[in-house]
């Protein structure tokens, strides 16, 4: 996918049109091609001299008073939408944002922020370790585009790093006179049309890809760039005046492998109630109808891809057990679909991992950041199944209005990039589907992580034991801890193993979601223990006490192996950062997740079940490799997950051409 120039004169929705599909032999010459240019681009921004040009302005910036400063963007900026995005110019740009930094934060952006900017300004990834200060790099191409007239979108993971990133780095915009909106699920559309009116916006990527299916909505998929100047003619009844964003100029998405890769398998839906008062009892029916199949039996669980099939036998169970039942049961097609929904939510959905039940309702977790998505519901009728396998009110079922996928929404920005600590395991896929090239940019000092071998020990229990012996020894000496938990349910049972030897912690989770500022701003302290699930993954920034680094640094435990080892990387990034003293260990078992997902009766399965019976704890280096392989299994399903999601959507865009765009 190539990356046009960005034209300043733009439309009054600008987003790039979507290219049809090319044939077989197209697609494979596209990409070839496509991955040869993008190794030339990415080779191009490493060997620029472009940080000693920054370098050269920001001699003469420095002399300037702030209000000097503030009219010098203004005279920028003036350039920049008379001549384009030039080279010179956007060099300007950085050294302009660089001292606006150092003025307002008492940072100057590091050389190799200065490049990691420049990268993103490209149109690409930039791979930079976790520490090096991504917060503050994304300002530089930010300002540059801003000063340019372009709306930009930093996208970020969650309401919490929004807020969080917007608050710190305003001043540096505000000093170069750029107004920063900041929104949040909990603004209103009065509010959330003028922050996206400023001319950089933070927000998360579910927030921006919703606000942009309303919007098409209310434009009825008449998109084009005439209709909408027509229909802003109308004056205060116009619908362009209804619209949330500007557009999709420019992104830059910050944990960008997250965002782009792994909750690219879930497709985005608005839906709208569409009940007819039966949901209560169809669900308790689908309920009791699970309970009575058999496993192996009268189904099959895939548990690497979520994915439940009925066996013939299975198919010829649910029609005798609901024949009594008539109603939407009474159809072939339908009655299986509602069996499988039930089987789903009876065996693959599992309360303080995927959902917590909190006031009589079922509120979903997201799995890659451990956060409550308290106004989001599972679809075709799994959300009420687990409504009724939890004994909570059943709410009525949801008709969708519009829905797209990250693939197809993020291939309509203008221009597109990222930021993230872990992208080379997915740079061939970043590649393919957006176009972005991953360029690695090298640490401003080296590091200093130190990475304990693996322990894998046989059973749960047995490591829960384990670790609560090394953070005991950690805390003797008053050492901080993190400990990382895939889940609520492993994080209470972290607490309680701890809790057992007197172990003092603090709990971080879904359900502690609102002291998160708290607990992360002393995680650092000298001998606290704190016990966090993703939330304390992407983003955070543990300040480490003087009296911690003299101890090591922080020492962080991995209880568990997530599905991606990205996620996994990013919880060691927590400690050792910026050339900080630091430790990572894994203390891992046999009865982990990723394991069960291998299935029951396939070879790993039965090498597992081997070593579990062995004697002793310890499960020795074998069972480390069968964890790392069942992970790569894991993470292989996922991106088959992505790739028919993407086929999929492509399909109904065909289908769907005379219509409009499919949403």
């Amino acid at each position: 996918m190539a990356t046009p120039l960005l034209q300043l004169d733009a439309p009054p929705y600008p987003e790039r049109e979507e290219a049809p599909e090319p044939g077989w032999l197209q697609a494979r010459a596209d990409a070839l091609g496509g991955a040869l240019q993008r190794r030339w681009r990415a080779w191009g921004v490493r060997r620029g001299a472009v940080v000693a040009r920054i370098r050269q302005h920001e001699a003469e910036l420095d002399a300037l008073d702030d209000a000097g400063l503030a009219e010098a963007a203004r005279e920028l900026g003036r350039a920049l939408r008379r001549d384009g995005l030039q080279p010179a110019l956007c060099a300007r740009a950085f050294a302009l944002a660089g001292c606006a930094a150092h003025r307002r934060l008492g940072k100057r952006p590091y050389d190799v922020q200065m490049l990691g900017g420049w990268i993103m300004l490209q149109g690409m990834v930039a791979e930079m370790n976790t520490g090096e200060g991504k917060t503050l790099t994304a300002t530089l191409p930010a300002c540059a585009m801003a000063l340019a007239g372009v709306p930009v979108h930093v996208i970020t993971v969650n309401d919490y790093l929004v807020a969080r990133d917007a608050e710190l780095m305003r001043p540096v915009y505000e000093a170069l006179g750029l107004r920063v909106g900041v929104v949040t699920e909990d603004l209103q559309p009065p509010e959330r049309q003028a922050a996206y009116a400023c001319p950089v916006v933070y927000a998360s990527n579910k927030t921006v890809v919703f606000d942009y299916l309303r919007d098409r909505l209310v434009l009825a998929g008449q998109t084009d760039a005439l209709r909408l100047r027509v229909d802003q003619l109308a004056g205060e009844g116009a619908r362009t005046r209804r619209l949330l964003l500007r557009g999709l100029s420019y992104a830059i998405v910050d944990e960008a492998d997250s965002v782009l890769v792994d909750e690219a398998r879930t497709p985005l839906i608005i839906s709208a109630p569409a009940g007819d008062g039966g949901e209560a009892e169809l669900a308790r029916q689908g309920m009791v109808l699970a309970a009575a199949l058999v496993q192996d039996e009268d189904f099959r669980l895939a548990l690497d891809t979520r994915i439940v099939h009925l066996t013939e036998a299975g198919r010829r169970s649910v029609a005798r057990i609901s024949a009594p039942w008539g109603g939407p049961w009474a159809g072939k097609l339908r009655r299986e679909e509602l069996a499988v929904q039930a089987l789903t939510a009876q065996h693959l959905f599992h309360r303080d991992q995927h959902y917590l039940v909190r006031d009589d309702q079922v509120q979903i977790v997201d799995e890659y950041t451990g956060r409550v998505m308290a106004d989001r519901s599972w679809e075709r009728g799994l959300h009420q199944m687990i409504e009724a396998k939890e004994g909570c009110t059943v709410t009525a079922p949801k008709a969708p209005l519009a829905r797209i996928s990250y693939q197809r929404f993020f291939r309509r920005y203008l221009r597109l990039s990222g930021m993230t600590g872990t992208a080379e395991e997915v740079r061939g896929e970043l590649g393919a589907v957006y176009g972005l090239p991953v360029v690695r940019v090298p640490t401003h000092r080296p590091s200093r992580r130190q990475i304990r071998p693996e322990r894998v020990l046989r059973s749960a229990d047995a490591k829960w034991q384990a670790i609560a012996q090394r953070v005991a020894e950690l805390h003797a000496r008053g050492a901080p801890v993190l400990l990382g938990t895939p889940s609520v349910a492993a994080s209470e049972r972290a607490a309680a193993a701890l809790a057992a030897r007197g172990l003092p912690y603090q709990l971080l989770s879904a359900k502690q979601d609102a002291d998160e500022a708290a607990v992360v701003a002393a995680a650092g302290q000298p001998g606290r223990i704190t016990i966090a699930t993703n939330m304390a993954g992407r983003g955070t920034d543990i300040a480490l006490a003087p009296e911690a680094l003299a101890l090591g640094g922080l020492h962080v435990i991995l209880s568990e192996r997530h599905d991606s080892g990205r996620i996994d990387r990013q919880l060691a990034g927590r400690c050792a950062r910026q050339g900080d003293p630091g430790v990572f260990e894994a203390v891992l078992s046999l009865d982990d997740e990723l394991l069960h997902q291998l299935g029951q009766r396939t070879p790993l399965a039965r090498l597992a079940t081997h070593l579990r019976r062995a004697a002793g704890d310890d499960a020795g280096p074998l069972a480390v490799w069968l964890i790392r392989l069942a992970q790569h299994r894991v993470e292989q399903a996922h991106s088959r997950v992505r790739q028919a999601l993407l086929k999929s959507d492509r399909q109904v865009s065909r289908l769907l051409a005379f219509s409009g765009r499919p949403e």
